[in-house]
């Protein structure tokens, strides 16, 4: 049986579980104004469960709440009042037969609401002036955001002080148990109260508490040992270190973690979560420790540290099912922690366990989940629109009715909608004017391979229903009116124009689009006049054939050749704009970026743009936001920086990734021929993949309630 592994039973301590998939903790701001487990964290949690996860570990549960605050609705633990609403979690997890451990926390450095309400932040020593490049990646209402914070104080804990969230940790932990809680889930990590004191970085105490590593475990040791004495012999205690800190000189390194990890088991202990941390100041990073870009990073490390202690090991970051299988098999850990997968697809272990393995709906790994944490917000998921609203759609009913339905363009909005109508018993007609399915969302695969797979997804949900796909087809009101639809779902995309800037006429300047279907096999009459006989007929043979149909082979083909000069200059520096600069980068391309926008990144998720941003800089692109006086000549482009400085790019090609905007010119001519339309994504307004996906679900509501 594949996934045979993953999915055998498996135990932590007393503990039970179905499969060897564990629901990571992760902080989604989901409970209630007063840390209560309201409908919605009951709902989301209870989906999961509904999906066949073995464990489900909550995200951040506040000890001292709100002391230690790091998110709005943060869900606690620290008065008997939150008993309750803890125990409507537990009961609707084991009603589908998993089990919950509440994360037990304390913010500490990271308590960015004790801040914001005037407390100190609990530390072990004042921390550094840290200096990076990370508010450098804001967007101005993000940064307006972050900076309504305020500026933090600090609390260097005292010995009573420790004693007190000692105490508080064991006394959550025993609420937790009398909600009926089947575990709990120390966190020992990711900068909170318990890793700060670990950390040679940010501990620089010089009483029993500090210096050596035993002093500074001696506080996570602590609560270990009274979090064992409140619960007893029997009740599974899981405790959550960080196996390094990526990129901060002097903190935490693996040979502490397995010492660490040794004593964590000797005071009680039942299983092991390896993580890691980072330096907070540095963008990149925000991405490369418990939240990883890299397939596997933190696996050598978890490996490690299971060579050192006898208890399970959990291990995380970007894994995909198959490795893990082949690693717990191996005995490098024991179970397989997920976030972001689970977030795109909570039904996924059920997926696999049915041999689904091709409806199991991918991560593209864009960071929308988490980066909504840093703004503040509630989490959300690009391609699951439903994650966090379980609890409002619980009587989101399908239509009793067949309907006869158009679904006009086949991109991600469009087969999302064609997918979801079929799935609700009605009779769909998907329209598309080219030759294949994917719209946009095939040059973003191009640009952004993690994409792909949604592509890939979207299509085979389509080809495994019963729609009726008409490609090469143009949708006009007397088309439609022929298929006498009950309804029409328009999702026709943005309209892409050329921005008024000097020379953009000029022979080597290309728009997006017409980059776009350079790259993809496609040809316009506009594109004709601007490649070379040899690109026209390298284009030509690719379509035919059917290689640039295959976006892999695409990306190998353009590392030997592209129809490009060496020196290209980018106009525009939102999220087409800056994909496509490292695209080319990547293939030797001399790139450089210049837009009249104050900062570079629009539409890119903040923890990915940190991480772009980084990326394009290591690569020596000119970044240049806040340009004026943009011009196009030949061989250059000429503009000014926002110092006010002239400077000049040499072009052999510019692409102009400026101009797109709504357009409901389609729409509009539907309705005025009497048909009901519903219109979704980027016509409505540019919103991307997420903005397509959630406008396709919220427009099948509609129909199914109408």
């Amino acid at each position: 049986m594949p996934y045979s592994t993953l999915l055998s039973p498996g135990r932590i301590g007393a503990l039970e579980l179905r499969n060897r998939i564990v629901v990571t903790a992760m902080g989604v701001n989901f409970g209630e104004d007063d840390g209560q487990c309201g409908d919605r964290a009951v709902a989301y949690h209870e989906e999961q469960a509904r999906g066949g996860a073995g464990l489900i570990i909550s995200g951040a549960c506040g000890v001292m709440y709100p002391i230690g605050q790091v998110q709005p609705w943060q869900i606690a633990i620290s008065e008997d009042a939150h008993i309750q609403g803890l125990k409507r979690v537990v009961d609707a997890v084991n009603r589908h037969g998993s089990r919950l451990a509440v994360q037990l926390h304390q913010g500490g450095l990271n308590a960015v609401d004790d801040t914001a309400a005037g407390r100190p932040q609990w530390c072990p020593s004042v921390p550094e002036l840290a200096r990076g490049d990370f508010i450098d990646g804001f967007l101005l209402p993000e940064l307006e955001s972050f900076a309504r914070t305020g500026m933090p104080t600090y609390k260097v804990l005292t010995k009573e002080d420790i004693r007190t969230l000692v105490q508080a940790f064991a006394a959550g932990a025993g609420r937790a148990k009398e909600a009926g809680c089947d575990a709990v889930e120390v966190h020992g990590g990711h900068g909170y109260v318990p890793s700060s004191f670990l950390s040679p970085k940010t501990n620089k105490r010089t009483d029993e508490y500090g210096g050596s590593l035993e002093n500074r475990a001696r506080l996570l040791l602590e609560i270990v040992r009274a979090v064992r004495a409140e619960v007893g012999p029997d009740f599974p205690i899981i405790v959550k270190i960080d196996s390094r800190e990526v990129g901060r000189e002097g903190g935490i390194t693996i040979d502490h973690a397995k010492v660490t990890a040794r004593w964590v088991e000797e005071a009680g202990a039942d299983a092991i979560t390896v993580s890691a941390y980072h330096d907070s100041s540095q963008g990149k990073m925000h991405s490369a420790s418990n939240i990883p870009h890299e397939p596997n990073w933190n696996l050598p490390a978890a490996a490690a540290i299971k060579q050192v202690v006898s208890i399970p090991i959990i291990a995380s970051g970007r894994v995909e099912p198959e490795h893990a299988d082949a690693e717990i098999r191996d005995g490098r850990f024991d179970f397989l922690a997920m976030g972001r997968k689970l977030l795109a697809d909570p039904h996924l272990p059920r997926k696999l366990a049915e041999g689904r393995i091709e409806e199991i709906r991918p991560c593209i790994y864009c960071y929308t989940c988490v980066s909504a944490i840093y703004t503040r917000e509630s989490t959300r998921c690009t391609v699951n629109p439903e994650c966090g609203f379980e609890y409002a759609r619980e009587g989101a009913s399908r239509s009793t009715t067949r309907k006869r339905v158009a679904v006009v363009g086949g991109g991600p909005g469009g087969m999302e909608a064609a997918r979801r109508l079929a799935r609700d018993g009605h009779e769909v007609v998907l329209i598309e004017k080219s030759d294949r399915l994917g719209g946009t969302l095939r040059f973003a695969s191009l640009a952004y391979a993690a994409n792909e797979p949604l592509l890939d997804w979207l299509r085979a949900q389509v080809e495994a229903s019963e729609i009726d796909v008409r490609l090469e087809t143009v949708a006009t009101p007397e088309l439609l009116a022929s298929l006498a639809p009950d309804d029409v779902v328009v999702a026709t995309g943005a309209l892409r124009s050329l921005p008024p800037i000097p020379g953009a006429d000029l022979p080597h300047v290309l728009s997006g689009d017409e980059m776009r279907d350079m790259m993809l096999g496609a040809s316009s009459e506009a594109l004709k006049q601007k490649t070379s006989l040899m690109t026209r007929i390298a284009t030509r043979a690719g379509a035919a054939t059917g290689l640039t149909a295959n976006l892999d082979f695409v990306r190998k083909a353009t590392h030997a050749w592209m129809p490009l000069g060496k020196n290209v200059v980018i106009v525009g520096g939102e999220l087409v704009g800056l994909e496509l600069a490292e695209f080319l980068s990547e293939r030797g391309r001399n790139v450089t970026v210049v837009d009249e926008v104050p900062r570079l990144g629009a539409g890119i998720t903040l923890v990915r743009r940190l991480r772009l941003l980084a990326d394009l800089g290591e690569h020596g692109l000119g970044l240049y936001p806040g340009s004026k006086d943009i011009r196009i000549e030949p061989g250059q482009v000429c503009f000014t920086d926002d110092g006010g400085e002239a400077h000049t790019a040499p072009a052999d090609h510019v692409i102009v990734a400026k101009g797109t905007t709504g357009d409901s010119t389609q729409a509009e001519a539907f309705r005025h021929a009497g048909l009901r339309v519903h219109e979704i994504g980027d016509g409505t307004g540019v919103g991307y993949i997420e903005g397509a996906m959630r406008d396709a679900m919220e427009a099948v509501d509609v129909i199914n309630a109408g």
